[in-house]
């Protein structure tokens, strides 16, 4: 199979599942798409305790290993990667690693957690203070009763905890410059706000976009009127198509001769 293929990094606590009606509209368009399963959710054969854990450092793992299925089932494909949410900054931490490897980068809803970013600021500041005692408590974050992410590992949320309070990503275990290699990574961005999006404000994606000097940007901002529904962090899931269309129209205008 050649064309271009799409892998898509899931938000934090979603399942990949939910966003099989966004790759079919992707398909629809002619982008293929593989939906890659964060370890912990969904169809993952884990779950997170005190006798499971894991951070940032498995996820990337695990994001490699995705690659290297994609790679050897269709070695002619080329290949981006993209996310929603978390799923964008991992994708871009990816990106930054192993820049060589990925055509582009496609971001939906995402940005930097980085605390000062954020409207609500001293919330989000003390939800990264509360959430690694959570965790500490009952040998994981259980997301669901607080009304945020999943059943999340103590590891994933330290990470996470720590890129927020401090603005820069570091991955317990990973003896790699991240930030550097951000600074240094060529790969275009597509990035794609949500108007009414609280949680990836405009503040957020530019404090990550602006971690990647070097690389290429088109950044679009879509209003309610745009999608056909609410232009917020989840609601663009179950009527994808608009959004889909338009990303479509980008990776396929993409020039081959930028392919990596």
């Amino acid at each position: 199979m050649g064309g271009d293929l799409l892998l898509w990094l899931p938000a934090m606590g979603v399942a990949a599942r939910h966003y099989v009606p966004f790759a079919q509209a992707l398909a629809a368009g002619g982008i293929h798409v593989a939906l890659h399963e964060w370890r912990g959710m969904g169809s993952s054969d884990r779950r997170a305790g005190w006798r499971c854990d894991w951070g940032y450092r498995e996820l990337l793992d695990d994001l490699e290993a995705s690659v290297a299925t994609i790679a050897n089932a269709h070695p002619q494909a080329r290949l981006w990667v993209g996310g929603h949410s978390l799923g964008g900054q991992i994708a871009s931490l990816a990106c930054a690693r192993q820049p060589a490897r990925y055509a582009g980068l496609v971001l939906v809803a995402s940005g930097a957690p980085y605390w000062r970013m954020f409207r609500h600021r001293w919330g989000v500041l003390a939800a990264y203070l509360l959430a690694p005692v959570l965790g500490a408590i009952f040998g994981h974050v259980p997301g669901r009763q607080i009304g945020f992410g999943g059943r999340e590992a103590r590891g994933v949320i330290g990470d996470w905890a720590r890129s927020g309070h401090s603005g820069r990503y570091r991955a317990s275990g990973v003896d790699f410059d991240f930030e550097r290699a951000l600074a240094a990574s060529s790969v275009p961005v597509f990035a794609h706000r949500l108007s009414d999006d609280w949680l990836g404000p405009a503040a957020s994606l530019e404090w990550l976009l602006g971690k990647m000097p070097h690389a290429s940007r088109e950044v679009v901002v879509h209003g309610s009127r745009d999608l056909g529904t609410a232009a917020d962090h989840f609601s663009w899931m179950k009527q994808p198509a608009a959004l889909a269309h338009r990303i479509s129209a980008q990776m396929s205008g993409f020039p081959r001769v930028c392919e990596k």
